[in-house]
């Protein structure tokens, strides 16, 4: 019977709780935080970032991501991403890093044009970075420290919908793997990869080449060994591995068959220089 009742409560739990569908993987997944609250938060700590990071005036680089950024606006489904009110900077900080937020906030800071060559890339790490808020990754982190904080799943299931009172900016900063210091906490090896399914299928319908994708995996490869210690950095809240790269490359004919029958079409080529 204690058995059986372990397995019944986080059931009944489950049933009661905020559940989600996952756009394009299609995975089921737990919220106990709401949407609005998240976004409203989001956007907060998007506005608070952009008062404390100084925000590049390189001209060229301001222009690829807001050029990259339309595209893949328009690619990504409104009811992927409601209530957003789209913004694109470029942070001036040498980390090798991105992060997309809840309301449509999309940051981008210049050590990211360390490793990406062209608007495709470009385009490829932006559509992750999106992918893992459509995915709702980071309602399911603050879901989890709603859970922590009232006692585990019941008691989360209680505040369900209510936030209750903890969700701050500094706890959706590092919800979002961003903190004080530009980096926090990484999403786990399932949530990245989650978040490469769906990204890749944004860039293609962005008509963006998804065979750029695997090439920025394998750049982010060959940086690993070359980052100084102690450097925050994309690889680490992206951690990059081979079967990353390897879920890329099976995907890759079903992301050509998507962009070739976007409606989008294909932008001219670019090269960053």
């Amino acid at each position: 019977m204690k058995s059986f009742l372990r397995f019944l409560v986080p059931a009944a739990a489950w049933s009661l709780a905020g559940c989600y569908q996952v756009p394009v993987t299609g995975r089921h997944a737990l919220s106990l935080v709401d949407d609005k609250e998240v976004t409203k938060m989001s956007i907060a700590a998007f506005d608070e970032m952009k008062a404390h990071t100084k925000i590049s005036n390189d001209k060229a680089r301001n222009e690829q991501l807001q050029r990259v950024g339309e595209r893949i606006e328009h690619a990504v489904p409104i009811w992927d991403m409601p209530d957003a009110d789209w913004e694109f900077v470029v942070f001036d900080s040498p980390e090798i890093n991105a992060f997309a937020m809840a309301g449509g906030k999309v940051g981008v800071f210049m050590g990211l044009f360390k490793i990406v060559e062209n608007d495709d890339q470009l385009a490829s790490v932006i559509g992750h970075e999106i992918a893992h808020v459509t995915a709702k990754h980071v309602h399911e982190n603050l879901s989890q420290q709603l859970a922590m904080q009232t006692g585990g799943l019941v008691g989360g299931i209680a505040m369900l919908g209510t936030g209750a009172g903890f969700l701050g900016t500094e706890a959706v900063m590092s919800a979002y793997g961003l903190g004080a210091q530009g980096v926090g906490a990484a999403f786990d090896r399932n949530k990245e990869k989650e978040a490469d399914h769906i990204g890749i299928m944004y860039m293609a319908r962005a008509g963006y080449d998804p065979e750029e994708g695997v090439r920025v995996l394998e750049r982010l490869e060959d940086e690993t060994g070359a980052e100084a210690a102690g450097q925050s950095s994309f690889l680490a809240t992206h951690p990059s591995n081979p079967e990353r790269i390897e879920q890329l490359r099976e995907l890759m004919p079903e992301a050509l068959k998507v962009r070739a029958q976007s409606q989008i079409a294909p932008p001219a080529p670019t090269v960053i220089k």
